[in-house]
């Protein structure tokens, strides 16, 4: 038997990594801080919770970046691409999942899995020199002990913005003889009928009053440590949007191209769309709907959106900070820490965004210490794959490394921006953009595939 690699932290990255490690036949052994001690965002005890939205993004491999990693991890045996397929709701061409049954089906696959071991305990500085191999995946919301212990060790203060959460209304508030169901150009995805969206329609006078209540509405107050805090600009508040101008949203969250209005047979000025967030379709999400405003002011604001005048939430919307690290300057090209080795960092404290590239990194940084366990090698995927161009951009593959700057470090979903561009010429205009993506994809898939069949240690099963 392996001596067992620590992962401290059991959302998406450290049960990836778990998963992983167990595959190889290295025995992982999870510490996780709940029950006994909660985040501001987590509401239950259960392994990988989703705290925000319960979608994973498109599905499409072909002409996504993100669906292209949906693929890649499939490929990889990924733990979290098979509990998504068991706890899968209907949402157009992405894919989503009923929260409760996802976290549910990855907490008992590590709870039956003989080389996993789950702790519950707080971690409140850094793992012990007799652990041996750790990976910290810890999150955005790592405590404060820890990450002032991070803190200490790499010499460098983390960089923290604020992940904004959306609102979820009762299916049976919503008020159906408004709203109607539709998928942006009626687009089917997994498990989809081309109609898992329900859309309310704004005229051009109930839009502009929207956007005068977003902007006034009574918002939560930071403290003075976190006033300074950038957002990520993927994740933004819907009323910071606003504030950006009064058409933003239009062209952002609340656009309406790709949906007719079945009252009218027309496009309506401005649409806000739901998703369906658990298996039982009683429950959906405000898409895109994130938000600081104080509980009151949400139910308010809301609830003048044509459809949901007599909404009821489930949940209203939240915010919470987010902690990172400088992962270029301060990690190897195994996701090691430089100054010392045998941690790793994994999911969103090293600087990815979203759901699918926490647990994708996870999965990478499980494999690389399934391979140093064993007395092995693994080399990391070409960085033409979506899971090597995410570990280029985190461990300064698309940086200038030593010589970057603090500030132009940010978390990043995974695009065909970290993609290298092809070799050979493609079409332009539009539809040479689409034929890029596809050839993209297809030499990702590739790649994927020779990496997962060239002996590694974690190769699928």
């Amino acid at each position: 038997m392996t001596k067992p690699v620590h992962i401290i932290g059991g959302g998406l990255a450290g049960t990836e990594a778990a998963w992983q490690l167990a595959r190889a036949g290295v025995p992982a052994i999870i510490h996780e801080m709940r029950p006994h001690k909660t985040s501001p965002a987590h509401q239950t005890e259960g392994l990988a919770e989703l705290v925000c939205s319960n979608s994973f993004r498109s599905d499409d491999s072909e002409h996504n970046a993100v669906g292209l990693l949906h693929w890649e991890m499939r490929a990889a045996n990924s733990l979290m691409m098979q509990a998504a397929e068991e706890a899968k709701v209907p949402a157009g061409d992405a894919l989503a999942v009923d929260r409760d049954v996802f976290s549910a089906v990855i907490t008992k696959a590590l709870e039956d899995e003989p080389l996993v071991e789950i702790r519950r305990e707080e971690v409140s500085g850094l793992p012990p020199e007799d652990w041996g191999q750790t990976i910290i995946a810890t999150g955005p919301l790592t405590s404060t002990p820890l990450a002032e212990a991070i803190q200490a060790e790499t010499g460098a203060d983390a960089l923290a913005f604020f992940d904004a959460i959306a609102p979820i209304v009762y299916l049976d508030s919503i008020n159906m003889d408004i709203a109607w169901r539709q998928s942006r150009y009626d687009k089917k995805g997994p498990g989809g009928d081309g109609a898992d969206y329900i859309n309310c329609p704004m005229d051009k006078d109930q839009y502009d009053a929207f956007i005068h209540a977003l902007v006034t509405g009574d918002k939560t107050e930071f403290q003075d440590w976190e006033k300074d805090t950038p957002y990520f600009e993927g994740c933004l508040p819907i009323e910071v949007m606003a504030e950006r101008g009064p058409e933003t949203l239009r062209f952002g969250p609340m656009k309406p191209v790709g949906l007719t209005n079945p009252a009218t047979g027309k496009r309506a000025h401005a649409v806000v769309q739901l998703r369906q967030d658990n298996l039982q379709g009683t429950i959906y999400n405000i898409v895109g709907f994130q938000t600081k405003l104080r509980h009151g002011a949400q139910a308010n604001v809301f609830r003048m959106i044509p459809g949901l005048e007599n909404a009821e939430f489930a949940r209203l919307g939240g915010i919470h900070r987010n902690t990172f690290i400088e992962s270029p300057k301060l990690l190897d090209g195994e996701l090691r820490l430089k100054s010392s080795p045998r941690i790793r960092f994994a999911g969103q404290i090293a600087g990815v965004e979203g759901y699918v590239e926490s647990a994708g990194l996870g999965m990478l940084a499980g494999r690389f210490a399934a391979a140093e366990a064993l007395g092995q090698t693994l080399p990391a995927p070409a960085d033409t794959t979506a899971l090597g161009c995410m570990l280029a951009h985190v461990t300064g593959g698309h940086m200038s490394g030593e010589g970057a700057s603090k500030l132009a470090y940010q978390p990043m979903n995974v695009n065909f921006g970290l993609l290298p561009p092809l070799t050979e010429a493609a079409p332009r205009g539009r539809k040479g953009r689409i034929e890029r993506r596809r050839l993209m994809t297809e030499r990702a898939k590739a790649e994927i595939q020779t990496w997962l069949a060239g002996g590694t240690v974690a190769a699928a099963e």
